[in-house]
């Protein structure tokens, strides 16, 4: 298994500064972003796999919708990755985190090769050569193609988002169960505003909007390994695997900068009693980027 520390985290977050060109302050990476604050309201059957606390009651929770690019200037309409990080706020004052994007999997295990991929993604005409010398990424990169992951949503309502890290769920006997996460939206078509957004900040814009008529729901969803499905890697695809409802995030306000005194981490390995992490490459080197990150916006 790829050494999640061989990849210098300072190094890291350099070349991913330096491909972005986004200021000191912010974030390396889904830059651009907004606060929100909701409910997540858990199922039966997310309890009987589980008992961590946020599975057996409703539990608040803060959300950021973003854009995945590292320069908070780019306007909406750019065709990118988008982002909805969630942190749940359980009732004895601990906190758990999940982060999901738009692409259904991730192209690799190896974090020196996904800072390598992001620094050619922003020239259209490296990153093709980049992928011929790196064919194992090409499945991924085609699933989020016909995802429609890098695209321009009409709004983050009706987006699906993938937390592509495995978690390990214990129940009250501590019996362990792997589950990956889906945030499927509840809002149609049908559900939009007669508005029409443009600006630069036309996501945010229609978010606001559509907040003011009501709540955005998303349904979390799990899938449940099965024999077979490798729970640390997130490039491992688990056919066949099945699915349960696992609860309702239901948003209900934007909030105001989150960030006025400190940033807000949301880290993918803060976990509660009853989740347990995978030996996931990725989800492993995740906080030591983190952590150089956060330190140069202070």
């Amino acid at each position: 298994m790829t050494d999640p520390t061989h990849l210098d985290p300072v190094a890291a977050i350099d070349r991913l500064r330096a491909a972005f060109r986004g200021p000191a302050a912010h974030r390396s990476l889904h830059a651009k972003g907004r606060f929100y604050a909701g409910t997540f309201t858990p199922t039966a059957e997310a309890g009987a796999l589980g008992r961590a606390r946020h599975l057996h009651e409703p539990t608040p929770v803060l959300v950021r919708w973003s854009n995945a690019g590292g320069n908070a200037a780019v306007p909406d309409r750019t065709p990118d990755i988008r982002g909805m990080a969630v942190k749940f706020r359980l009732a004895d004052g601990t906190a758990t985190d999940l982060l999901g994007q738009t692409s259904p999997r991730f192209p690799t295990d190896d974090p020196e090769e996904f800072v390598a991929m992001t620094e050619a993604s922003v020239n259209k005409l490296t990153f093709p050569l980049f992928l011929a010398r790196h064919p194992r990424m090409v499945p991924a990169i085609l699933a989020g193609v016909r995802g429609k992951a890098i695209s321009t949503p009409v709004s983050f309502a009706e987006t699906t988002f993938y937390p592509i890290h495995a978690y390990g769920w214990r129940d009250d006997e501590d019996r362990r169960t792997w589950v990956r996460y889906t945030f499927v939206p509840t809002a149609t078509r049908a559900d939009r505003l007669d508005q029409r957004f443009s600006g630069a900040d036309a996501l945010f814009e229609e978010m606001a909007a559509r907040l003011e008529r009501g709540p955005v729901a998303h349904e979390v969803r799990v899938q449940v390994a099965g024999p077979g499905h490798d729970p640390h890697s997130s490039t491992s695809v688990w056919k066949g695997a099945e699915e349960l409802l696992a609860g309702r995030i239901e948003v209900t306000e934007a909030l105001p900068d989150q960030e006025s005194d400190q940033p807000v981490v949301f880290d993918p390995t803060r976990v509660v009693d009853g989740i347990e992490l995978s030996e996931d490459p990725i989800l492993r080197y995740r906080p030591v980027a983190y952590t150089e990150s956060v330190s140069r916006r202070h």
